[in-house]
């Protein structure tokens, strides 16, 4: 364990820990409040855990449990893999101790590298009740991981649980709620067009501002007006 926190520290960066302390919201009061930074930008911390993604679960929980937000994207990362190469009751084990430990899954970059490659990926076959549960959690980060673990089935070209989740969550009073929820019904956009016109003909005057405009984002500019002006 101390080798691979070894690993980390060999990349950190004080400057850019403040620079990332301030865009992830730590302060008092904001979504990221207290969390704690080395510095160490993506790109290093998936070339360590390249290194390391052979680790047993357990390290990897101990890591996702780390004070140090780059030390959890590790061990996120880690288990993507590592679920990705199980075998089922791996696969099983993985997924359990992702839900068990969601608490420290506590930014919306933790929850995007890892929702839909662990939760996603196991539901896709299975009974996806649990991602309405999440949905009405009273924690951000749950009701994130909720919409984007359909990352993986939109992927898959299936739309219909991102939408009724989107329909779920179209009251949210969260910013980041607006900006995940937004960002898959553009990601169904991009694949079927018409799918997402029809969702947003029947949502987007009640729909957050901000959701509106993820969704929106890559159409026509004079579309995109109509609909931001009420118009459609």
């Amino acid at each position: 364990m101390e080798e691979i926190r070894s690993a980390l520290l060999d990349h950190a960066d004080q400057d850019r820990a403040s620079t990332m302390q301030r865009f992830f919201k730590t302060g008092p009061g904001e979504y990221g409040q207290g969390d704690r930074f080395l510095g160490v930008s993506v790109p290093l911390v998936r070339l360590v855990a390249k290194k390391y993604r052979n680790i047993e679960l357990d390290q990897a929980l101990i890591l996702l449990k780390s004070v140090f937000h780059e030390e959890r994207l590790l061990a996120l990362i880690i288990l993507g893999h590592k679920y990705q190469k199980g075998a089922r009751h791996e696969q099983e084990e993985i997924f359990r101790a992702y839900l068990d430990h969601t608490r420290y899954i506590n930014n919306w970059d933790l929850v995007d590298v890892s929702a839909e490659h662990i939760v996603g990926a196991y539901l896709f076959s299975r009974s996806r009740s649990l991602l309405y549960q999440l949905a009405e959690s009273t924690d951000i980060w749950e009701r994130r991981i909720a919409v984007m673990s359909t990352f993986y089935f939109i992927k898959k070209g299936e739309f219909d649980e991102t939408l009724r989740i989107a329909e779920q969550l179209i009251s949210d009073s969260h910013d980041l709620i607006h900006k995940a929820v937004g960002w898959m019904l553009r990601e169904i956009g991009k694949r079927d067009r018409e799918v997402e016109d029809v969702f947003l003909q029947n949502h987007y005057q009640s729909m957050p501002r901000t959701m509106l405009r993820y969704a929106i984002e890559k159409f026509p500019e004079d579309l995109r007006q109509k609909y931001l002006k009420g118009q459609v």
